[in-house]
């Protein structure tokens, strides 16, 4: 019995490729970021930082949180 011609020619894409796992130290850099964020936005509500408190320093901190976040979103 012949084959239908629709069952001989079936399109199967190529698997996916593997990704590599990140390395050991990527863990490590993204709880930098996150604490030396949180740390340097505390410390600028205390009054410790040089220069007393400024808004650069809030914003210093909200974006080394930031980049924790988008680092951890690329953690495998």
């Amino acid at each position: 019995m012949p084959r239908s011609k629709s069952k001989r020619s079936r399109y199967r894409p190529p698997p996916r490729k593997k990704r590599k796992p990140s390395p050991k130290w990527f863990g490590a850099l993204i709880l930098v970021c996150f604490i030396g964020g949180v740390t340097v936005i505390i410390l600028n509500y205390l009054g410790v930082m040089p220069g007393g408190t400024k808004g650069w320093y809030l914003i210093g901190g909200l974006v080394s949180i930031a980049v924790g976040f988008i680092l951890a979103t690329q953690w495998y």
